[in-house]
């Protein structure tokens, strides 16, 4: 979903949230510091050589067996750069505009679950998440069609906001889940507005209005069925990633004159527009 974001939009680390004042309008993903200034957008990978075609996403091509030769080419590189220890090369994450964040994805087949490709698609994503970090993807959102999400929320990302804020969104932390092939049924008929972000567009909010409650039915990463009863936060994040999985993104369910840059999260909505909170 939203990302927590580095800096004005990723979540900073302990030694650094207490240099920072929470804006009781923001979603629980926004840290925003006490001093102005630009913030970068989206840095979608971890500090190196630039891109020399910075319209083009580099994704990682998922095949169901991995190049012997390749792996050693990269195994060498290394050893010679000196990295004894190299973190794993992780797919970057997709910005907004790219075809496969506006289609359609297409369901995993149930005989493919266990593969090694599926299953090493999943690690990823629950590696990019955390790197985010952020407390939801779908696989659309690494360039992979395929209708995948996981998502988790923690009690440390939960205490860099306010209690109250945290309250008034009913946000409670879950554990690492994994769905494919979810199916949404929105639960009754109460709703609630709160901003949201992705991070496929990081650097930006809006106003988006959710169902409270959801039950997802779909299959665990083992090929078992699962249904998830969610309320809350959590109900906002399934929401979230199933409309990813549709090829919908929050702006486009965004309320009118809501959508705005994360540094001018803390300016009052337009006039005419709702309140936040549950309606």
């Amino acid at each position: 979903m939203g990302s927590i974001n580095r800096f004005s939009q990723r979540l900073l680390p302990a030694c650094l949230a207490e240099k920072c004042i929470i804006n009781p309008i923001t979603s629980p993903f926004l840290l925003t510091p006490s001093h102005r200034f630009r913030p970068a957008l989206i840095p979608t990978s971890k500090p190196g050589p630039s891109n020399p075609n910075p319209f083009f996403t580099t994704r990682v091509t998922y095949t169901s067996s991995s190049s012997s030769s390749s792996s050693t080419l990269v195994a060498n590189a290394g050893w010679l750069m000196g990295f004894a220890d190299k973190k794993p090369v992780l797919p970057e994450i997709v910005l907004v505009g790219d075809p496969v964040l506006h289609e359609p994805a297409q369901e995993v087949e149930p005989g493919e679950i266990r593969s090694d490709r599926i299953q090493k698609i999943i690690d990823d994503m629950i590696m990019v998440m955390r790197d985010a970090p952020g407390v939801g993807l779908a696989a659309p959102q690494i360039g992979i069609p395929l209708q995948i999400i996981v998502l988790e929320d923690t009690k440390e990302y939960i205490s860099y906001d306010r209690a109250d804020v945290t309250k008034a969104q009913d946000r409670r932390p879950f554990d690492l889940l994994v769905i494919l092939n979810p199916k949404l049924k929105k639960k009754g008929k109460r709703t609630a507005l709160f901003f949201e972000g992705c991070l496929s567009a990081d650097g930006y909010r809006a106003v988006v209005e959710r169902h409270l409650e959801v039950e997802v039915t779909g299959l665990s990463r083992d090929g078992k069925a699962i249904k998830v009863d969610a309320s809350g936060w959590q109900a906002r994040i399934l929401q979230h990633e199933c409309d990813h999985l549709d090829g919908t993104i929050y702006v486009d369910k965004m309320v009118p004159r809501t959508f705005r840059t994360a540094q001018n999260i803390d300016l009052p909505l337009a006039a005419g527009c709702p309140k936040l909170g549950v309606r």
